[in-house]
């Protein structure tokens, strides 16, 4: 299993699996639905707006293809990323979706490129503003927790992945994320349930990771819970941690006053604090924002996102890692979440610079510390 020699900075970077159709996505949106839908009809919405976003070197993917996965991992690999993590959605009951590109990557030992997974436990809403202004909400899946039954079924649903030797360790565990701990009632059950079950199963138990960050709770809120470390994701702080009135103005007002826009170079001063400094507290590099292609005037985006403040941002996240002792781990958000605006694989308009900058700061920073 994939362990980290010595205490280099590895970069882990969250991976979207929805480039292929799926039953129900054709159900609700269309058939053919993917990520790329909303990616290529999305349009700008006030001067200066940097929309469609274009992929470049990989194209419009289908992750259905090996080749796709293979070129993913070379790209990442060539540029210092160290692995992906992929998003997996367990809905209860034994019900999966996107599971397709994992299980692809699992079953045929291709790409051998390290990998590990997070669990993004939350339901599926469909959500828009007619244009009358009237907000709307539809849960298309629900999240469900079920009982022990349901997370022994779980557990061994994922045993051959944390058995395999690409699946990414930290202190000889399988590391394992959760996207909102507190979401989960009982999560504690859950824990101390996969910890005995690792065991029984020849493993050293599970590393478990909590992500948090404004609006999913504070590192404090899980010390007790169980967890090993925590991912701390401050994108949305400048967005939601807003007085009542501007709270209110953008719920009901998105269609006059647009998305909500924040400088990038204001931003990120934000994505690192004193509390990333912490032996347990994983960093999370943020490259680029832009939720309108798929919430349209009710998105959030972050403006002026370039190479240059890009590097700026790195500097920051890895001169905390390289004085840390132990594990020097940071999580990048993210590799191809294009409908987010959120990616770093190349696009028509900065190409490779993105995972030019970071490799070569990384390599600085890994540098200094051998």
């Amino acid at each position: 299993m994939m362990d980290n020699n010595g205490n280099a900075i590895r970069a882990i970077a969250f991976y979207l699996p929805q480039y292929h159709p799926i039953p129900e996505n054709n159900e609700w949106w269309g058939k053919g639905f993917t990520e790329w839908t909303n990616v290529g009809k999305a349009k700008p919405l006030f001067r200066g707006h940097d929309q469609p976003k274009v992929p470049a070197d990989l194209g419009y993917y289908d992750l259905r293809l090996p080749e796709v996965r293979m070129a993913q991992a070379e790209l990442a690999k060539e540029h210092g990323v160290d692995g992906f993590c992929y998003y997996h959605y367990w809905f209860g009951e034994g019900k999966q979706l996107l599971e397709m590109p994992f299980n692809e990557v699992l079953n045929s030992g291709s790409p051998l490129f390290p990998f590990m997974l997070c669990w993004a436990n939350e339901s599926w809403h469909s959500k828009f503003w007619s244009y009358d202004g009237v907000y709307s909400k539809k849960t298309l899946i629900e999240q469900k927790y079920g009982d022990e039954q349901d997370y022994e079924r779980h557990f061994f649903a994922l045993l051959d992945a944390f058995k395999d030797p690409r699946y990414i360790q930290i202190e000889g565990k399988p590391a394992f994320m959760i996207y909102k701990p507190l979401d989960f009632p009982g999560i504690e059950n859950f824990i101390k349930k996969w910890q005995s079950l690792a065991i029984e199963n020849g493993l050293n138990g599970i590393f478990f990771i909590g992500q948090y960050g404004n609006p999913r709770g504070s590192k404090g809120e899980m010390i007790n819970k169980g967890f090993s470390a925590f991912n701390s994701l401050r994108l949305f702080d400048l967005f939601y941690r807003r007085d009542l009135k501007n709270k209110i103005l953008k719920k009901y007002s998105s269609l006059i006053y647009g998305p909500h826009i924040i400088k990038y170079k204001k931003a990120m001063r934000t994505f690192i604090t004193e509390e990333d400094r912490d032996k347990d507290v994983f960093p999370t590099i943020i490259p680029n924002w832009d939720h309108t292609p798929r919430s349209k005037y009710a998105g959030n985006l972050l403006k002026d996102c370039t190479p240059g403040l890009f590097k700026e941002h790195l500097e920051n996240v890895f001169s905390v890692l390289k004085n840390k002792d132990g594990e020097r781990i940071c999580f990048i958000k993210s590799w191809n979440e294009w409908g987010e605006g959120n990616y770093m694989e190349p696009d028509l308009k900065f190409g490779l610079k993105y995972l030019e900058v970071f490799k070569e700061v990384k390599d600085k920073y890994n540098n200094m510390i051998s």
